[in-house]
């Protein structure tokens, strides 16, 4: 389904629960759980593109983008770690500042740990297979972040891995920065 088809709804947001907050505005862990924002069926799911997303899993995936951009914008002492505890590994196999630095930036602000793999720490599909490299991380890690070159090769890291698989940039795919462009648009265009 082409997001340009998907616009229209995301003007007429789904009803949702109500976030509970506490007294200095801070939104509670538990009002960023993924049932508040109809994301249930997401858990332990890939997102490897935006196209694998219904209508109501991308709404509720750019709310609660917005509450979380709220929330960590400046990040306050209290704020909530819902990802407390777990860990996850970045394959760079194509380099970027930005997102690395963005990745590894919200990962803590969450309370999650970020283990950065660059070009000369992992040679996908050299050294290891990607299916022995899926396994290795899944066992050390409770997600997996690539970026990387072909398409193919986080499609296979996916298909292995015991693990959640985002898709941080393929050569057909970029479904975070898709999910950042609709949010720009909506801060700016309603």
């Amino acid at each position: 389904m082409m997001i340009a088809n998907r616009l229209l709804p995301l003007s007429n947001p789904l009803k949702r629960t109500v976030l509970s907050s506490t007294s200095t505005g801070i939104v509670s862990a538990r009002a960023m759980s993924s049932s508040s924002y109809n994301l249930e069926d997401m858990k332990g799911r890939h997102f490897l593109s935006i196209d694998e997303l219904s209508n109501a899993e991308l709404r509720g995936l750019l709310d609660l983008s917005k509450k979380l951009k709220s929330t960590y914008s400046p990040p306050p002492p209290t704020a909530p770690k819902p990802l407390q505890n777990h860990s996850i590994s970045m394959i760079f196999q194509k380099r970027s500042t930005r997102t690395r630095v963005s990745t590894e930036t919200g990962a803590s602000l969450l309370g999650a740990h970020a283990l950065f793999l660059g070009p000369s720490d992992i040679q996908l599909g050299v050294n290891e297979s990607l299916k022995d490299t899926a396994l290795v991380l899944s066992r050390f890690n409770t997600h997996i972040l690539a970026r990387v070159f072909g398409h193919g090769d986080v499609t296979e890291l996916a298909s292995h891995a015991t693990v959640p698989v985002i898709n941080a940039l393929s050569d057909l795919h970029h479904p975070l920065q898709t999910l950042a462009d609709l949010m720009v648009l909506e801060e700016r265009f309603g």
